[in-house]
C-alpha cells in the first residue's frame, strides 16, 4: 500500500506531511477530503521529496490528531487511522471517507469554516459551493430546482415535441414532469433550471452569458484568433452547432482503396461527440461566470467546462468508469433524446476508443473550478521512450520495485551511469524513488502512478 501511495503525487485525494506540527492545516485537509472526494493523508513523509522520515512517537501523534478531529470538526467525522512501518520508521496513514455532510470547523461555523479540495490545496468553500453541498445532502441537483421567475410560456414545447419525435418518442406535459423539465411548486407549474437549459425560449432573457464560446486559434497558442463564435441555443441544438464549428476548423484527410475514397477526419467523430456531451451535461450551470470553452489549435483541441468533477468523484475513479451526474435532468433528457447511448463514464469510453483506433490518448485535467479534456489529432505521434528505459519497465511489470543494483545488472553499465539514468527517469515522472533520505543506500524505485 505504501509503495502505491508514494508512486503518486499530491493531489485532490492525497497529501504528505512530514510531521503534525501544523495541526490546524491537517484538520483543514481532513475536512477538505471529507467534503470533496475523500482522501488519504500520510504523516511522516516529506511532501516535496517523499522521503520517509517517520514519527518518533506514533501512538502519541495518533491520539493527538484523533482528539483534535473530535474536538474541532462538525458534524462527527470518523476517519480511519492506521500505522505503517518502513525500515523502523513509523508512518501514520489517515483515510478520510467522502460524505456530503458539509464538514466544517466548529469554531468558525459552516460559512467561514468549510473547506474543499482543489488540486493539492485546501480552499474555503464560497456560498456557491456550500449551496451545492447542501443540495447533495438532499439528493437534489441544481437543474432539478424550479425557476419561479419564469412560466410555462418560457418553455419551448414546440422544440421539445420536435426533438422527441426525432428520437421516436412522444412528448407532453406529463412526460415533461416525469423528466423534471417541469415541476409543481406551491400549486403552480414551473420550468426547472434544467428544463430552461434544454428547452428555454428566449436565451438572451434566460441566460446573460453564452452556453459555449468557440474559438479557432492560429498556431499552438492563444495569441491570434482566426474565428470566434458564441452559442446561446438550447443544449441539444448547441451540441450539433459546436460539432459543426469543430468540423469546419479541423482538417479531413483521405484514404484511397481501389476506386473508393474514404475520408479520415483529424479527430475521431465519436470521441469529439463524447467529449462535447460530457462538457454540456456535466458543466456547473449554477456558476454563471464562465461558459463552456472550445479552443482549437494546430496541435490539439481543448474542451473546458466550468465545474470540476462532481463532489464524491476523483479523476482516477472517473477514468475507471464510475459516473456521477452533476445535472440529473440534463443527463436523463439527453438519454431520452438518444444523444447518449450508455450510462456511465464517457471518459473511460474515450480512452478505450483511442486505444482501439490507435490514436493519441486524451488528457483529462481538473483546473481549479474547471474540467478540461484535451484531444490530439490522429497524426500526432507519441515520443517513444529511450531504449534503455524499456527493460526497467519490463522488470517492473513483474516486480513491485527495483533497486540500483538490479538496474545496473540489467543495463550492464557503471554504477555512476545507473545512478544518472534512474535520476533522469525520476525527473521525467516515469519512476518514483522510495527512501529515507537522498543518499539512502536501500533506496528503491517504483513505477509512477500514471505509468501503471
Amino acid at each position: 500500500m505504501l509503495e502505491e501511495l508514494l508512486s503518486r503525487n499530491e493531489g485532490k485525494t492525497l497529501e504528505f506531511k512530514e510531521n503534525s506540527q501544523s495541526l490546524q492545516k491537517i484538520i483543514q485537509t481532513i475536512i477538505a477530503f471529507a467534503n470533496t472526494a475523500g482522501g488519504i493523508l500520510l504523516i511522516g513523509v516529506k511532501n516535496e521529496t517523499k522521503e520517509i522520515v517517520g514519527l518518533a512517537n506514533i501512538l502519541q501523534e495518533e491520539e493527538k490528531i484523533a482528539n483534535s478531529i473530535a474536538d474541532s470538526v462538525s458534524p462527527l467525522l470518523i476517519p480511519n487511522l492506521q500505522f505503517c512501518s518502513f525500515r523502523d520508521r513509523d508512518i501514520l496513514i489517515i483515510t478520510v471517507p467522502y460524505s456530503p455532510s458539509l464538514y466544517h470547523l466548529k469554531s468558525k461555523g459552516e460559512v467561514a469554516g468549510t473547506y474543499i479540495r482543489l488540486g493539492s490545496t485546501n480552499r474555503l468553500a464560497d456560498a456557491h459551493i456550500i449551496a451545492e453541498i447542501r443540495r447533495l445532502k438532499e439528493h437534489t441537483s441544481f437543474d432539478q430546482l424550479p425557476d419561479c421567475k419564469y412560466s410555462l410560456a418560457d418553455f419551448d414545447f414546440e422544440l421539445a415535441h420536435k426533438l422527441f419525435a426525432n428520437a421516436g418518442k412522444t412528448f407532453n406535459q406529463a412526460k415533461a414532469k416525469s423528466l423534471e423539465l417541469l415541476v409543481d411548486y406551491q400549486s403552480e407549474t414551473y420550468p426547472t433550471k434544467g428544463g430552461l437549459l434544454l428547452f428555454g425560449k428566449d436565451r438572451e432573457k434566460l441566460f446573460a452569458d453564452p452556453i459555449a464560446r468557440m474559438i479557432r486559434f492560429e498556431g499552438i497558442n492563444k495569441n491570434s484568433a482566426i474565428d470566434e463564435q458564441e452559442n446561446r441555443n438550447p443544449l441539444p441544438q448547441a451540441l450539433e452547432e459546436i460539432l459543426v464549428f469543430i468540423r469546419r476548423h479541423t482538417s479531413v484527410g483521405a484514404s484511397i482503396k481501389g476506386i473508393k475514397r474514404d475520408e479520415i477526419p483529424q479527430y475521431s467523430p465519436m470521441i469529439l461527440r463524447e467529449a462535447t456531451i460530457n462538457a454540456l451535461v456535466h458543466a456547473d450551470y449554477a456558476n454563471h461566470r464562465s461558459p463552456i470553452q472550445i479552443a482549437i489549435f494546430d496541435d490539439r483541441l481543448e474542451i473546458t467546462n466550468p465545474g470540476a468533477l462532481p463532489f464524491g468523484l476523483s479523476l482516477d475513479t472517473a477514468i475507471s468508469g464510475v459516473s456521477q451526474l452533476r445535472n440529473k435532468v440534463l443527463g436523463r433528457t439527453f438519454r431520452e433524446l438518444k444523444l447518449t447511448e450508455h450510462w456511465g463514464s464517457g471518459l473511460k469510453r474515450m480512452l478505450e476508443a483511442c486505444e482501439e483506433q490507435n490514436i493519441p490518448l486524451p488528457k483529462f485535467e481538473e483546473l481549479d473550478n474547471f474540467f478540461r479534456i484535451t484531444l490530439y489529432p490522429k497524426s500526432t505521434k507519441s515520443i517513444p521512450s529511450a531504449s534503455w528505459q524499456k527493460p526497467i519497465f519490463e522488470y517492473l511489470k513483474k516486480h513491485e520495485n527495483i533497486n540500483a543494483k538490479s538496474a545496473q545488472e540489467i543495463w550492464q553499465v557503471t554504477r555512476r551511469t545507473t545512478t544518472t539514468r534512474l535520476k533522469e527517469m525520476c525527473n521525467q515522472g516515469l519512476l518514483v524513488d522510495i527512501s529515507t533520505s537522498p543518499k539512502d543506500p536501500q533506496k528503491v524505485f517504483v513505477l509512477a502512478k500514471h505509468r501503471k
